[in-house]
Parts: C-alpha cells; sequence; structure tokens
C-alpha cells in the first residue's frame, strides 16, 4: 500500500488573504547555450523564475512545475527569444489552477552587462526608508510530511497496544518525535516604505519592530536553553511559504505604516536556490 503523501499547498488556505505581485525561485543553476554568428559556448546562468499569484486564498504556487519548465532551457538549444516566449507561456499554463496571468525569468550570465538609468526629479521632494530584517522559516508542506512519518512510526510501534496512557505516549515522544524534522531556513524580509516629508525621524525602530511583529519568528543573537526552546515553539506555530510571510507582511504593514513594499526571500535548506515573493507598493 503506497501512503498518499500530504501537500498543504493543496489542502490548506493561506491565513491572510492578498494576492502577491511575484512568487518563485530565485538564483538556480542552469547551463544555457549562447549561439551567435561565429560565437558559441555554453555559460553558467543564475536563473530567477516566478508566477503572479492573483487568487488570495490559494496557500502557494507549485515551484517544482517551474523548475522542471527551466530544464528545457538547458537541452543543448541555443537560447533565443522563441524559446524563452515558450518556458514563459508553460509557466502560466502550469499555472491554471492558481489563476496566475503572468510570468517571468530573468538570467545573469558573464555576458551580461547593466548600466545604471538615471532619473531627475525636479522640485519634488520624496523619502523612502527600506529595510532588511532577518527571521526564520519552516516550510508548512515539509512540517506536514514529518508528522505522517512520525505518525506512522508511533502506529507500527504500537498497533497491538490500544490502551496507552498519556505517561507512556509522552515517553515514546520523548525518544521519537524527531524522527523526522521540518526543514527550516534562515529568511530576510526587505521592506519599503514612503516617508511623510513632514515626518519628525525616519522611524526605522518602529518599521523593524511591525517587521518583526508580522513575521513572528525575528532571529535570535546569543541565546539560552529556555530562549531557543521557546524560539522553536515560535517556529512550530508559525510554518510559512515564502507567500504566507509575504502576505503577513503586506497585511500586517498596512496598520502601522501605510502601503508597503515588500519582498521576501527564503534562503533553503532542500534546495541550491531560494524561494521568493514579492508584494504590495509604496
Amino acid at each position: 500500500m503506497t501512503a498518499i503523501l500530504p501537500d498543504v499547498s493543496l489542502t490548506e488556505r493561506s491565513r491572510s488573504l492578498s494576492p502577491l505581485e511575484w512568487v518563485g525561485m530565485q538564483g538556480i543553476d542552469l547551463p544555457v547555450l549562447i549561439e551567435e554568428g561565429d560565437y558559441r559556448r555554453e555559460l553558467h546562468a543564475h536563473v530567477d523564475a516566478q508566477v503572479d499569484l492573483p487568487m488570495p486564498h490559494t496557500k502557494g504556487i507549485h515551484m517544482s512545475r517551474l523548475y522542471r519548465l527551466l530544464d528545457g532551457l538547458a537541452e543543448g538549444k541555443a537560447l533565443a527569444p522563441g524559446s524563452l516566449r515558450d518556458v514563459l507561456a508553460a509557466m502560466v499554463e502550469s499555472h491554471h489552477d492558481c489563476a496566475s496571468r503572468n510570468a517571468r525569468v530573468k538570467m545573469a550570465f558573464a555576458l551580461l552587462v547593466k548600466r545604471p538609468a538615471l532619473v531627475l526629479h525636479e522640485g519634488r521632494f520624496t523619502l523612502q526608508a527600506s529595510v532588511t530584517v532577518g527571521y526564520s522559516s519552516t516550510c508548512p508542506c515539509s512540517a506536514a510530511l514529518s508528522r505522517q512519518l512520525i505518525e506512522q512510526a508511533f502506529l507500527e510501534a504500537h498497533h497491538n497496544d490500544p490502551a496507552l496512557t498519556p505517561e507512556q505516549v509522552a515517553e515514546w515522544l520523548t525518544h521519537h518525535a524527531t524522527l523526522a524534522t521540518p526543514h527550516s531556513q534562515r529568511s530576510e524580509a526587505l521592506v519599503q516604505v514612503t516617508l511623510k516629508p513632514e515626518a519628525e525621524d525616519l522611524g526605522l525602530i518602529a518599521l523593524i519592530d511591525a517587521i518583526e511583529q508580522a513575521v513572528a519568528t525575528p532571529v535570535q543573537t546569543a541565546v539560552k536553553r529556555a530562549d531557543e526552546q521557546a524560539f522553536a515553539a515560535l517556529n512550530g506555530q508559525n510554518l510559512m511559504f515564502v507567500e504566507d510571510a509575504a502576505r503577513r507582511l503586506i497585511n500586517g504593514l498596512a496598520v502601522s505604516q501605510g502601503e508597503a513594499y515588500v519582498q521576501v526571500r527564503h534562503i533553503e535548506s532542500l534546495h541550491p536556490h531560494d524561494a521568493v515573493a514579492w508584494g504590495g507598493g509604496a
């Protein structure tokens, strides 16, 4: 008998309901072939790939679908506008169940040249503040898979012992509750807000406090065991995809800071690339 693995991106709804501008992956390693005239070379590209998530109640996108589609660009064919257009269309189609309408792919490799743009705003004073705050994120999908393994192990160990006492259950959990553990990662929230010209201060401390309150799992510096235990409890009570974190920030900051532009990055412990999401406005 094959167990059906839980997929919380399909079975659970997000606690915070907000559409997201972009959700996907950042920093994927991908070999690409550049062939133009006499020049032909395979290059190491760093690729970002995202789709929009307009449905507020959809908990998360299917990042593995995007990853597999990008593999089509690494099959020995020269990179061309047509192949990129096909991949973008396939990315949108692969997320029809999320109502995605837009997709984007960004590539960086050795031949890429970036030049700054100059923008002049005459006679207008604008002031924006940006802060980056670190926090911890524990994957809800990984947590569900871990819980299933622990449940199965418990049933296998005690299927002939239906009259267990709470003390016996607690004893088993003490030794076996970490049979499987969900993967967590250090994460970053970049938040930008527009300050009022008449503001008396920059409001950076208040902004940081609001961000840490919204994500609920700010990283710690020097901690004692009791602090680390409390931090573990916070992570267990605040499981979040990158989509969840972005929505928490957008909704949480709207109360204290007004409109804010949010970019979050989960520095993956399972994958060699990062999960990212953008949303809001400032």
